[in-house]
């Protein structure tokens, strides 16, 4: 008897959680498939690295690179498959060859290695590969380097260097330990333009400037762009050269330790951005052509070429990068005490076509030609790796394609994923800044906020770094145009600010609150940091004028920024009064297309947001579940450069007889979003506001 796979037809309890969904029930044999060929390719890789656990085959950075035997001496280990020769100079032999730094081919391996004695090479000694193969040599870094130097050269050029370096010594941490809040607050960051001066920031002046301001407005998790090495500073962290080092413009590895140590102190989570999805093509300082060809890493042809990124696309069937990179996931975590990792660019790594110009609009395509099994082996592995730690470790997707199961336990038939961004969220609120106030679609607003498969965490914002790149603008820019330079002082008056600052505070408070597992923001944007973002380069006659965060403006109180700044802290530190706001689904209240209002309750707060440009309304009648309301949050209030139309503290109580339906009495001005908090204890209500 055939199994009945429709749509309509109940789910088997013996089925993986994500078949949850009935509407998979057609795709389960190409799932099963799929399953079975990660799990293959997980065998495949133990078995080359003689492993017994995932944990132990993800020893990259303990078999290749420096490390010191018991006895003291110096090792050095690297792979290097169609080598010919190979020597180790630097520092300690004046750049030249000499017989102690000769590596040696390790018998039936594709590796090559040395050993000298300690007194011979010294911790913090710069040094390079000189590689030679069939029919060319070349100077290259280390693949395990786990910090790199930048050498000024004659006529203005740079050279980068490897630097010796025990990756093992132990740092001092003094915060392990240290309890976190339960809820999702990312404050999404760059340390380089972390600063109001124009200059590239370092890890010690993020730590002493940036974070005390990120833990006093309630952020609950930071998460760092740019960290691992990339020699280009303008390409944003994402043309990765060296993956096991620190950006060296920003300080040294203990420098980024101390910084996460320092958040740990401060209750803060700290996730990195994680560029597996490509690498830099450079050869010098990267892994483009370690010994004669691309494909060590990488694809051949044209499959290993990112056609819009100008990268190398790593070859995840390989057993070798795959321990690589999961090497590198178990590094950074274990190293320097990270929390978990944003995975920048999953969509480019799931499928063939990296999701360019593709609209995903249906289930086959999840299952498809399209996908890259390799990179879903891979990516299953990698989550895997990270939740092996006994501590909580999170990881976040960046997926525009929506591939169901992303963020379900391994266990569940998913990748593995903690978290998905709602990068649909963003597009959604771009996509309404480009037609009038007065045509804003409530319903489609409404369903965006809330949709996502409901088995998986997402994360919601209104604008992340991809928003503030050259070329683009901020919600507050797109809103106030030329008026940012010349209307943003409190004397002015402008109705084009006015909209724009309403439609900012809104924006934010209506993403916050519908976040089905959490809300991210991306640095200066909560003050809505002026004009793009812009890193030195030749285009703009390398200038760091936009390649910083003007904090200035949002600490002079004779700007608007500052009122934008204050509403974010109580926003934010509303949410936190509510530990468990983001378990309880947001409850539809009114959705008025025509009055352009949105009204909802979550966990004992009741959020009434009226978008109309014009129209307010006076005894608006708002359903609602409980008898007495405290008003705890108002956009328009005069502390957030509103127009102060509600009188502050006030009550709102429930006049309808016994078993009517409940409905308050307000008074909700244009372009206005209120939160009253429910004082009947209902869904954990703590309290209004102090």
């Amino acid at each position: 008897m055939s199994q009945d796979t429709s749509p309509h037809a109940p789910v088997q309890p013996s089925l993986p959680g994500l078949f949850r969904d009935p509407w998979l029930l057609p795709y389960l044999e190409p799932f099963r498939e799929r399953q079975a060929f990660v799990e293959q390719r997980r065998r495949e890789l133990l078995a080359h690295c003689g492993a017994g656990s995932l944990w132990e085959a993800a020893d990259w950075h303990r078999r290749y690179g420096f490390h010191r035997l018991p006895n003291g001496t110096w090792r050095f280990r690297e792979w290097l498959p169609g080598a010919k020769a190979v020597h180790l100079m630097g520092e300690f032999n004046q750049w030249g060859t000499s017989p102690w730094f000769e590596l040696h081919p390790v018998e039936g391996t594709e590796d090559w290695q040395l050993e000298v004695p300690e007194e011979l090479m010294k911790e913090g000694q710069a040094c390079q590969l000189y590689v030679e193969w069939e029919g060319g040599t070349g100077w290259r870094l280390p693949t395990a380097t786990t910090q790199v130097r930048r050498d000024a050269q004659p006529g203005g050029n740079v050279l980068f260097n490897a630097v010796v370096r025990e990756s093992e010594t132990p740092y001092p941490w003094k915060n392990d330990g240290v309890p976190f809040s339960p809820q999702m607050l990312v404050y999404e960051t760059h340390v380089g333009i972390a600063q109001t001066e124009p200059k590239a920031g370092t890890f010690r002046e993020f730590l002493q400037k940036t974070l005390p301001r990120i833990a006093q407005e309630g952020y609950t998790c930071l998460q760092l762009m740019a960290v691992a090495q990339h020699p280009y500073y303008a390409s944003f962290g994402y043309h990765v050269a060296n993956f096991f080092a620190p950006e060296e413009l920003f300080g040294t590895p203990n420098d980024l330790k101390e910084l996460v140590d320092a958040a740990h102190g401060m209750g803060l989570r700290v996730v990195m951005d994680l560029v597996h999805s490509h690498a830099v093509k450079n050869e010098l300082e990267g892994l483009g052509n370690l010994c004669g060809t691309r494909s060590q890493f990488f694809h051949d042809g044209p499959r290993g070429e990112h056609p819009a990124w100008n990268s190398y696309c790593f070859n995840y069937g390989k057993p070798q990068v795959a321990r690589f990179l999961l090497s590198n996931c178990r590094y950074w975590l274990e190293e320097y005490h990270l929390d978990g990792f944003r995975f920048d660019g999953v969509t480019s790594m799931l499928y063939f076509d990296h999701g360019l110009g593709h609209a995903f609009q249906g289930y086959p395509e999840y299952f498809g030609p399209n996908v890259d099994w390799d990179a879903v082996a891979y990516l299953t592995m990698a989550n895997q790796i990270c939740h092996t730690l006994k501590r909580p470790v999170l990881t976040i997707a960046e997926d525009i394609s929506g591939m169901p199961g992303l963020a379900l336990p391994v266990e569940e038939g998913g990748i593995g994923f903690d978290y998905r961004l709602a990068m649909g969220v963003t597009d959604l609120w771009f996509k309404l800044l480009d037609r009038p106030d007065e045509y804003w679609d409530m319903e489609a607003l409404w369903y965006e906020l809330n949709n996502g498969r409901q088995e998986e965490k997402t994360l919601s914002y209104v604008e992340c770094h991809d928003q503030a790149l050259v070329g683009g603008q901020t919600f507050l820019f797109r809103c106030l145009g030329n008026a940012m330079y010349n209307a943003m002082d409190l004397q002015s008056q402008n109705l084009l600010v006015d909209r724009g600052i309403a439609l900012h505070k809104m924006a934010r408070l209506a993403t916050a609150a519908t976040g089905k597992s959490g809300y991210l923001n991306f640095m200066g944007n909560e003050f809505g940091h002026p004009e793009w973002l812009d890193f030195p380069r030749e285009g703009n006659g390398w200038s760091y004028d936009h390649a910083r965060r003007r904090w200035d403006l949002a600490d002079d109180p004779k700007l608007r920024y500052q009122a934008l700044l204050a509403f974010d802290h109580a926003m934010i530190h509303l949410l936190r009064r509510h530990p468990r706001f983001f378990l309880a689904p947001p409850e539809r209240r009114e959705v008025d297309q025509t009055r352009h209002l949105l009204v909802f309750e979550r966990d004992g707060l009741l959020f009434a947001l009226n978008f109309h440009p014009t129209d307010s309304y006076e005894n608006l009648s708002v359903p609602c579940q409980g008898g007495e309301y405290a008003l705890v949050l108002d956009s328009d209030a005069l502390p957030y450069n509103g127009f102060g139309r509600i009188q502050p503290g006030q009550h709102f109580y429930n006049q309808a007889p016994k078993d009517a339906t409940h409905t308050l009495s307000l008074y909700l001005p244009a372009r206005t979003a209120l939160v009253l908090e429910c004082m009947d204890g209902i869904q954990g209500s703590s309290g209004p506001a102090l």
